[in-house]
């Protein structure tokens, strides 16, 4: 983003490492004989810094890792696999056999489609190509002893 500075060389700096020196207290204090409850307020620690400041806080106590639970043979995220795919193809089986009785309805149904219009068209095949007594077709009524067959009277 910003151009490199080619103008000069860069000045070298010199690494200084600073240790921090504590202050020793003139007199030495022996330890408590009774426990110390836990709800006191820590010791107040001071340091001396190098360039003459001191630093003065509490010192703070080392932490504690948290007591490692016993790990079951057998991971909890091992076991959620498992189960889940014992279930997955348990749906599956009941999917599987789902689509497998909707085709075969559907199956049946057609036969049974099929099978109506094979019987209907049978029966209109009979009625058009069947004689039946009729010399022609066509409609025939009946008059008082006297018929009529396509507009013509016959005795």
């Amino acid at each position: 983003m910003y151009p490199d500075n080619t103008g000069h060389a860069p000045a070298p700096r010199a690494v200084q490492v600073h240790q921090p020196t504590p202050i020793r207290p003139a007199v030495a204090v022996p330890a408590p004989l009774v426990p110390v409850q836990p709800g006191t307020v820590p010791a107040v620690a001071s340091v001396v810094l190098p360039d003459g400041r001191v630093v003065t806080g509490y010192a703070i106590s080392p932490l504690q890792p948290e007591p490692v639970a016993t790990k079951p043979a057998v991971s909890r995220a091992a076991v959620n696999v498992a189960l889940g795919g014992v279930g997955f193809l348990a749906v599956c089986g009941g999917l599987l056999l789902l689509t497998t009785f909707i085709a075969a309805l559907a199956a049946f149904v057609h036969q049974l489609v099929v099978l109506a219009a094979v019987i209907f068209g049978g029966w209109i095949a009979v009625q058009v190509f069947s004689t039946s007594g009729h010399k022609s077709g066509g409609t025939t009524v009946n008059i008082r002893k006297a018929v009529i067959k396509r507009n013509r009277f016959y005795r």
